[in-house]
């Protein structure tokens, strides 16, 4: 399956009683979290070490059967400005890769913030420093996930 760009044309792609699984991409690492099957509550799963793409996606397409994952949501780390810099071009090239590899949707989301909105809930957690630099990926993707679960049920209302 193709990437889909839009948020209402993914979630009419979206297989029903599945969960979705948001990536927040690195250069070194790949945090997942994965949704439960009603698409209301993210939960951070697992920070992946970059190898290679294949070898990444290959780990990525695993959690995902295993977990029965419908859907693919990236984060997409624009600029402050809302522009698109290399790493959103690198992140758009990952997903048309992974794309060819599997016929899960896959959409964006935006991630401006996410890696700060992750480290201040580590904080208020009191995780020491070592702990919050082991989970900071997988937490940033839960919070990329809920982003886009927030919608989904927004647009969900607005159908029915």
């Amino acid at each position: 399956m193709a990437v889909i760009e839009d948020i209402a044309e993914f979630a009419a792609a979206l297989p029903p009683a599945r969960g979705l699984a948001g990536l927040d991409l690195g250069t070194k690492t790949i945090g997942v979290a994965v949704s439960d099957r009603l698409l209301s509550v993210a939960s951070p799963l697992q920070t992946i070490r970059r190898v290679k793409f294949g070898q990444d996606a290959a780990a990525l397409l695993e959690i995902a059967g295993a977990r029965e994952i419908g859907g693919l949501v990236l984060g997409l780390p624009r600029n402050m400005d809302g522009s698109e810099g290399p790493r959103c071009q690198s992140t758009r090239a990952f997903a048309r890769n992974l794309a060819a590899l599997t016929d899960l949707p896959i959409t964006f989301w935006d991630e401006r913030l996410s890696t700060v909105a992750a480290e201040r809930a580590l904080l208020e957690a009191d995780t020491s420093r070592r702990k919050r630099a082991e989970v900071i990926d997988h937490v940033a993707a839960g919070v990329i996930l809920q982003g886009a679960l927030d919608r989904l049920t927004v647009l969900r209302r607005e159908k029915a």
